[in-house]
């Protein structure tokens, strides 16, 4: 396992989520300023920081993780995740005007059938090099 690189924060996801790995590609794509590093919730860093943030062992939400400082879960960690990419993607802030309950609330449902609208892989798919290192597991 991996240390947290100095700087960087954490993208815990689900690992075996096909919408989850479409979402964290294009995160890899757009971090142009290379300030995320990734790790599976299924991992063991992933369990460790999740347990450190005291967050329950049965959360499969996507959380951002910056160490020493703060963490975000559900549509606040996909949001803030967006603007840090400093893109076309920074338009997705406009959600903000909404409640986070109102925004958890369609996270949650978009979570609740990811599986059965994206479907599920058995194996992680092999990155290259490069993407490689931005994984800490």
């Amino acid at each position: 396992m991996k240390e947290i690189p100095e700087g960087k924060s954490v993208i815990l996801f689900d690992g075996t989520c096909n919408f989850c790995d479409t979402f964290i590609n294009k995160i890899i794509t757009l971090d142009k300023k290379n300030q995320f590093v990734f790790a599976s919730l299924q991992s063991e860093i992933g369990k460790k920081i999740r347990n450190h943030i005291g967050l329950s062992e049965t959360i499969d939400s996507i959380i951002l993780y910056q160490p020493g400082y703060a963490y975000y879960v559900k549509s606040d960690a996909a949001l803030e995740i967006l603007e840090r990419c400093n893109s076309w993607t920074s338009v997705f802030q406009i959600f903000k005007i909404f409640p986070k309950s109102l925004r958890d609330s369609a996270y949650d449902y978009v979570a609740k059938n990811r599986y059965k609208w994206f479907g599920e892989k058995s194996e992680c798919a092999l990155p290259s090099e490069e993407i490689k290192k931005k994984f800490l597991d």
